[in-house]
């Protein structure tokens, strides 16, 4: 035994920071988990997401990196040959407020913030790779994306286009979604306006189908995810039509084309929406100094389809008229502040009858809604109605509910069906759903693809319309207009335009040590960093001064974990480690981050970097990490939030909440409810004090036994502290055992009653413990299996050889069966137990030997009418006469028998024997 274990193996008491220093002292020593491909084992590669170095691990981080630390020592020790690597998302917007706030550079930050969140991770024990580990923001990561993106520029994949964009007036910048609020910069507070600048984009649309195509093959990613990446992708069929467009005057003016996946809507287009950056509407608002002052209001607009699904509806007639194809009518034109110009055609025909934001659109300029798709059972109603009429000849004006000579005593009904339909549509709400088309002339009685179908056979042939598949999808933009990113290899010359920076002279570097203030990029204003000479016609040019989004990083990460030192991207170790196996991170990330990081994977396959379709091959949500709030109304009437850690919580006899005060004053705070843990709230709880006050596996330990991985954890001191006493009994156990010196080897021959019950229950805890882990994931319940078996154990009072042997076994099968939880201890207690000092990831996991499992006896239920009044133990292949005779037996079952007469008794073998009793 090591002179560290020797400290760390004291029966006095257990010191959870010895034992934990110990035990990564040896795993350091060792070198324990760095992992190569020589390995006979089978691969499996286990990844958590990498963190972003924000200052400190929050307790979101440790549930994270636990559930990836426990699945990979449990394939360790399965005999996998396990990866499991750790890195840093580098770049990123943080940075540089933080820089703002601190004066200081966002690099200088980032650096000191990954120094201590790596030795956070330590602390807490995780079995990583650390020699495959690297910051985004580091050259001889990000060069390798820089190599790859020039390749994408000259396969078309990536390019620029103009896009709208939120523009801070004041810094003169491009501003997140995030930094804009209610409609104003973050910092300065100025009015946000949309402006229209060049930006990067990769091709992500050429690989829709394949994205959406591909989420069929993945089984081990969640039902949830799959969904959500399916309705981002937005596959749908329909028809491109074009309107013709006249001008004020009349003349002819640039068509208008639109996409719809409602062609059996066309009817009842009563007017056209197009977006303020449509050059239909540019050329009316310069003839219309109202509609001008109007386009530069929509410019202080939000950019994102949810704000434009949630603002108030507002637009304004251009003048333009637009001719209906089918019946020639003149339609208007108006530009609509819900419309946007990147995405479709910046066009879009309006049908308020049958589409929600056309319906409010309407409502509040008073424009005509028409019904023109009707539901079975209005169809169902007009058909009566049109039988009606029919059989008198009667000369309605129309078949939509005018009573006219309509007999009432045939139709009274169904008019009134149709009345309220058309009246719900015109007042409350458009009908959105399929169906029949009405008001439709030659299209009436034809449902959506008969309609899609005819509509398309009318104009195709007029060219006027196309068949069309779309997707909501559009193509990733890459650039972003601030500092702190890769910067973009791009040179923009006067001459040549848009040249891609030689292979040969990448990286192109990020300056570090620079002096940042926030208005300004750094490279953006410093004209030697810009100033570059063209690799095409030598003639003076400049670098790109945008960088990268920082999801670009994040989408490949994973692959360059697997080739350490590669020259290229990656390289033929890629092929070996790739697709993860287990995939790990939160459901927030379930369309952007795992959208490009899918993506990605499919980009470097067809580069030849990786032979898979897939980046991983199962994927785990974990759910949130949430707490209590407490709070004092501030004298400004905001909410003061105060950390639980400085409260005094009253709890009622199930562990609710039901007062609490101030440790400072005991004065009464309010209970805010139960919220994910986070700065604003300032409900969070430091890792770091855990560690220090009960010890990194104590952490560990409630972080997996709180809830299941994909539910939501609710943070509970007095749980933790349940999971302390839980490792001090199990090393008073151990401890205890092991003063009393070797045990012999068990003689399973003459093993009695109860050493057999205790060795059918340990293997049985093996079973189900090595099933929660492999299969479910449920460590929670894995947990309490072996919490059971301590129960067991602590009532086997057996010093017999046998007994002795017994106990060893089921404290050697506790020990390992926890490890890839409570690692530290386990590797003190494994030595406390009589063995070598040993990786205990290299040993089996105990499996559970089918013998043992064999019971002698079974326990069966006794019930009287229904009723259950009693057990019975009797041998597993006991006679049904014999269970009958020791039911009626037992003294409960007696007692309720009493004045009654048996009338029948059912045996259910193994389970149930129930009395039926009059």
């Amino acid at each position: 035994m090591s002179s560290d274990a020797a400290i760390v193996t004291d029966p006095k008491a257990f010191d959870p920071q010895a034992v934990e220093a110990a035990a990564q002292r040896y795993w350091d020593d060792t070198r324990a988990f760095e992992v190569d491909e020589r390995s006979a084992k089978p691969k499996y590669y286990c990844l958590s997401m990498l963190p972003y170095p924000s200052g400190a691990l929050h307790m979101g981080h440790v549930r994270n990196y636990t559930i990836g630390d426990v699945i990979s020592r449990y394939k360790r020790m399965t005999g996998h040959n396990v990866l499991q690597p750790m890195g840093w998302d580098a770049f990123g917007l943080p940075a540089e407020n933080a820089a703002i706030k601190n004066k200081t550079a966002p690099a200088k930050w980032t650096y000191a913030n990954i120094e201590h969140m790596k030795a956070q991770l330590k602390q807490m024990g995780y079995a990583i790779d650390w020699s495959r580990e690297f910051a985004t923001c580091r050259p001889e990561y990000y060069v390798h994306e820089q190599r790859m993106f020039v390749r994408l520029m000259k396969q078309g994949l990536a390019y620029r286009k103009n896009s709208v964009v939120n523009w801070d007036p004041v810094d003169q910048t491009v501003l997140a979604n995030e930094q804009v609020i209610d409609g104003r910069g973050w910092r300065t507070g100025a009015l946000v306006e949309k402006r229209e600048i060049p930006q990067w984009f990769l091709k992500i649309t050429a690989y829709a189908q394949e994205l959406l195509d591909g989420l069929d093959a993945l089984p081990g990613w969640p039902d949830a995810v799959k969904t959500m990446q399916r309705n981002w992708i937005g596959r749908s069929e329909g028809l491109e039509i074009r309107f013709e467009v006249r001008d004020e005057d009349g003349n002819a003016a640039q068509p208008l084309t639109v996409f719809t996946t409602r062609p059996d809507t066309l009817m009842g287009v009563t007017y056209l929406s197009i977006a303020g950056e449509h050059p239909l509407a540019l050329q009316a608002a310069a003839k219309e100094e109202a509609l001008a002052a109007f386009l530069a209001e929509l410019k202080r607009g939000g950019v994102t389809e949810a704000e434009l699904e949630t603002q108030e509806k507002r637009g304004m007639d251009t003048g333009l008229r637009a001719l209906h194809p089918v019946t020639g009518e003149e339609l208007p034109v108006y530009v609509a502040n819900f419309v946007l110009m990147n995405y479709g055609t910046g066009a879009v025909m309006a049908v308020p009858g049958h589409d929600q934001r056309d319906h409010e659109f309407a409502l509040r300029y008073q424009l005509p809604i028409k019904m023109v798709i009707v539901p079975d059972e209005v169809r169902d109603a007009l058909d009566e109605i049109g039988r009606h009429v029919a059989r008198h000849d009667d000369p309605m004006r129309s078949a939509l509910g005018e009573a006219g000579a309509v007999d009432v005593y045939d139709t009274t009904a169904a008019v009134q069906v149709v009345d309220e339909f058309q009246r719900r549509i015109h007042e409350e709400a458009a009908y959105t759903e399929r169906g029949w088309l009405v008001n439709s002339g030659e299209f009436d009685g034809l449902d959506f693809q008969q309609a899609l179908d005819a509509v398309a056979a009318r104009f195709e042939g007029e060219g006027r319309v196309t068949r069309r598949v779309n997707y909501r999808l559009r193509d990733w933009g890459v650039s972003r207009q601030r500092y702190w990113g890769c910067p973009i290899p791009v040179i923009l010359c006067p001459n040549c335009g848009d040249v891609p920076v030689p292979e040969d002279q990448l990286p192109v570097v990020l300056p570090e040590d620079v002096a940042f203030s926030g208005v300004q990029s750094p490279i953006k204003a410093d004209p030697e960093w810009r100033k570059v000479a063209c690799p095409s016609c030598g003639g003076a040019a400049e670098r790109e001064t945008d960088t990268f989004d920082t999801f670009m990083e994040s989408s490949w990460y994973y692959a360059r974990y697997t080739s350490p030192g590669a020259s290229e991207q990656v390289d033929e170790r890629a092929k070996y480690w790739t697709p993860v196996d287990q995939y790990i991170g939160g459901i927030e990330h379930a369309i952007l981050h795992l959208m490009y990081f899918r993506f990605y994977h499919k980009l470097m396959r067809d580069q030849g970097l990786v032979d898979s379709d897939e980046p991983a091959t199962n994927l785990m949500t974990q759910g949130m990490v949430i707490a209590e709030t407490f709070y004092r109304d501030g004298a400004d009437g905001q909410k003061d939030w105060i950390n639980p850690a400085d409260v005094e919580a009253v709890r009622d006899e199930r562990g609710r909440i039901v007062g609490a005060t101030l440790k400072a004053d005991g004065q009464p705070v309010h209970i805010g409810g139960t919220e994910k843990m986070s700065k604003s709230k300032n409900n969070g709880v430091d890792p770091q004090l855990m560690v220090g006050k009960f010890g990194a596996d104590t952490v560990r330990l409630f972080s997996m036994f709180a809830a299941p991985p994909e539910q939501s954890l609710e943070w509970n001191e007095a749980g933790v502290e349940g999971m302390a006493r839980f490792l001090r009994r199990l090393w008073s156990m151990v401890h205890k055992h092991a003063a009393d010196g070797p045990a012999p080897a068990l003689d399973t021959a003459a093993l009695d009653a109860a050493q057999k019950t205790l060795r059918r229950q340990l293997h049985e805890t093996i079973q189900k413990v090595g099933d929660d882990y492999g299969r479910r994931h449920s460590f929670n319940t894995a947990i309490a299996a072996v919490m059971e078996l301590l129960n067991h154990l602590s009532k086997f009072d057996d010093a017999s050889g046998n007994g002795r042997a017994l106990r060893q076994q089921a404290l050697e099968a506790a020990v390992l069966l926890l490890n890839p939880i409570t690692p530290h201890a386990s590797h003190a207690l494994w030595q406390e137990l009589g063995h070598a000092e040993t990786l205990l990831e290299d040993l089996p996991f105990p499996q559970a030997e089918a013998e043992a499992l064999t019971r002698d006896a079974v326990v069966l239920a006794v019930q009287v009418n229904g009723k259950l009044r009693g057990t019975i133990e009797v041998p597993v292949n006991v006679a049904k006469e014999e269970a009958e005779r020791l039911a009626l037996a037992e003294p409960n079952v007696v007692k309720y028998m009493e004045g009654l007469s048996v009338r029948k008794i059912i045996v259910v073998p193994g389970k149930i024997v129930n009395i039926v009793a009059a």
